[in-house]
This record gives structure tokens, sequence and C-alpha cells, in this order.
């Protein structure tokens, strides 16, 4: 295993057991909301600091993006690791067992290694760059469906967003009629890490942060997938509205997207 990628299964594997010991316990810790629909919790914060302390314990010059505690380290270092500690703290706060912590490492703006740990059924997803995807060990690819007809896609509605609703709505209506069905999960790395070993066919999502997608990206692209924009193009990174699976679906989705057509607030 890559040195760096055994460093962050490490700390998710310390995360992770944080929120095993917490979920269902709401008593035992504090809920705030950061804005409209956007929760932050003890937990949270207590398993960022945990997963910072274990990189930059053994990477002291390295740097860390949390989605609580912004940068911190070395904020001029070429490697940059982009961490999600609690990814589905909606659902941690509900007591419902779908959570994940996500970890990336990106080395001069390129993500060299991946991991997505479902601490409840503990499955550790893994990604390096050029090294192909794992659950667990064992070897991971997309599905293989030709096309969007009988597929499960994975999607949301962008409710951190509502001035998107109107012009997302008539799409999900498409995507229905052109899939066999589609999930609504809350967890956006497992979500990812679904749709790189086949569980999911594709998964389309609106207005993403960086530390959502950054493990999950490579988990897909190294398991065979692709991932894009709305658009068809590379502008996720900037807009955070991803969409992906294996070439065929992606082709499908990006006609119920239709670009050509596409709200201008969609793109």
């Amino acid at each position: 295993m890559h040195p760096m990628l055994n460093i962050a299964v490490r700390a998710a594997r310390a995360a992770g057991n944080i929120i095993a010991r917490n979920l269902g316990q709401n008593d035992q810790f504090e809920v705030t909301e950061k804005r409209k629909d956007d929760l932050v919790t003890d937990v949270d914060r207590e398993c960022e600091q945990t997963i910072t302390s274990i990189l930059l314990k053994s990477y002291r010059d390295h740097a860390v993006l949390g989605e609580e505690g912004g940068v911190q380290g070395n904020k001029d270092s070429q490697f940059q690791w982009i961490i999600d500690p609690v990814d589905g703290t909606t659902n941690f706060v509900q007591g419902v067992p779908h959570v994940g912590v996500s970890i990336a490492l990106k080395h001069n703006g390129k993500t060299e290694v991946a991991v997505v740990f479902d601490p409840i059924k503990n499955e550790m997803f893994t990604a390096s760059r050029g090294d192909g995807a794992q659950l667990n060990g064992r070897r991971i690819r997309v599905a293989s469906r030709p096309s969007l007809e009988g597929s499960i896609i994975a999607t949301a509605v962008p409710v951190r967003y509502r001035e998107r609703m109107s012009a997302y709505i008539p799409l999900l209506s498409r995507l229905i009629d052109n899939c066999a069905d589609i999930r609504r999960m809350g967890v956006a790395s497992l979500d990812l890490a679904y749709v790189a070993c086949g569980r999911f066919d594709g998964y389309l999502e609106q207005g993403l942060k960086p530390w959502d997608f950054a493990a999950g990206e490579l988990l897909i692209r190294e398991a065979g997938g692709i991932v894009t924009d709305f658009m068809g193009e590379t502008g996720y990174v900037k807009s955070g509205n991803i969409l992906c699976g294996n070439p065929n679906i992606v082709k499908g989705l990006l006609k119920v997207t239709d670009p050509k057509t596409l709200p201008e607030v969609l793109r």
C-alpha cells in the first residue's frame, strides 16, 4: 500500500471509531446550525481534529483542508490533504447509520490517494493514482451497464441552493423517465464510492464542496469511470456540479442534463 494511503486509512479508522461510538447518542453531543440546512456537531470537530493530528504528525510540512477548520499546517505546501470528517452529518444527527469519512491527498493539484470509509459497515474504499481502486483490499470497477435503461442513479435535490430548485426539478423528472430508479442517500462520498464499486450505475448532484468529492472522484477514475460537470466538462472542480459513471452512463446522463439548453443556474 502507498505509505501516504496507509496513513490516510489509519486516520479514517480513528475518526470512524468516534462516529460509530456516538451514532444514536444524541444526548452526548451538541448540534449547531452553520447555516440553513447545514449542521455541525462536536463529533465533526473531534473527528477533524483527530484526522488532522494523525496526518500532520506523519507529514509535518503538509497542509490539511478540513470542512470545519479550514487550512491547517503548511499553507504553502505542494501537498494538501482534503478531508470531510463526518460526511452525512444530518444522517448522523438523526441516527441514520449511513455516514462516511473522506480523505484525499493532492500533490501540485493532482489527487494522489483517496480514502472513503463507512465505519458502520466497516467498508474501506481506497485508491492510489495509477494503481486502481479497492474495497477492503479487493479491486473494484464501475458497473458495465450499456445505457441508462435499467440503471440505478444516485442523486439529490439542491436543498442548500433552493434558488436552483425550479430549474432542477424538470431535469430530475427527465432522469426518472430514463432510468429504472433513483437513490438519495445523503452522503456524497459514499455515493461516489458506490458508483466506483458498481452498486450505483451513476451519480449526479449540484453544488458539492471539494471535501465532498476529492476522494470519491479518484475512486471513480481508478475504477474505470468518468467524472464531468453537467456540461460534460471539468468545471465541477469549481462549481461542485458532478456527474459520473461508466462512459455509456455519462453519455446518457449528459442527454438528461442537455448542455445546449441547461439553465445557467445549473451550469
